[in-house]
């Protein structure tokens, strides 16, 4: 009898250790959570980026915020706006967005949230999300856009293009609007 009493005992002690053991998801994730907050906030950024003394990109931004570790990146949350030059230095390309990250090992820059691009020849690219390569020296989306020229409005879904946005291929053209067939 005295030895199921302690047996007794026994499993109640260890039940209450495990049932004590129980963690809250929450509390947990507040504890071990790491700060993801900028190294260094920057307002009213305004660079230039030349090559062999001539001046490739013009960058604007209201605020870029820097963050480090294994995947470093600038984030442009207020938009960005980025002017391309040709060799004479006149502007070839615009690009606009209200929101960017650029990821510095990968030489990428994703622009989010109403991005515009207008090339040397007037054509307008609407589109949501386009992503720049600056190794391939391209943009890209499998996103839908709108492209309008001088005689014509085309929509689709995916775009691959140099990073001029003078040739371009559109994925899926889902439908074209003439200017010219358009009540004035």
């Amino acid at each position: 009898m005295l030895n199921t009493k302690y047996l007794y005992l026994f499993f109640a002690i260890i039940f209450a250790m495990f049932s004590s053991c129980v963690n809250d998801p929450a509390k947990v994730n507040l504890i071990t959570k790491k700060n993801n907050l900028p190294i260094l906030t920057e307002k009213n950024v305004d660079a230039i980026y030349s090559d062999s003394a001539k001046l490739k990109f013009h960058f604007t931004a209201a605020q870029v915020d820097e963050y480090e570790g294994i995947d470093s990146y600038q984030e442009m949350p207020k938009g960005v706006k980025v002017e391309i030059y040709n060799d004479s230095g006149i502007i070839e390309t615009k690009l606009t967005s209200n929101y960017a990250i650029r990821k510095i090992k990968e030489n990428k820059m994703v622009a989010k949230n109403d991005v515009v691009v207008v090339n040397s020849k007037g054509e307008k690219l609407n589109t949501e999300l386009l992503t720049w390569d600056g190794a391939k020296r391209r943009i890209k989306t499998d996103a839908f856009i709108k492209i309008t020229t001088s005689d014509q409005i085309i929509y689709g879904t995916g775009l691959d293009s140099d990073e001029r946005f003078e040739e371009y291929e559109i994925k899926n053209i889902s439908g074209t609007i003439l200017l010219k067939d358009l009540p004035k």
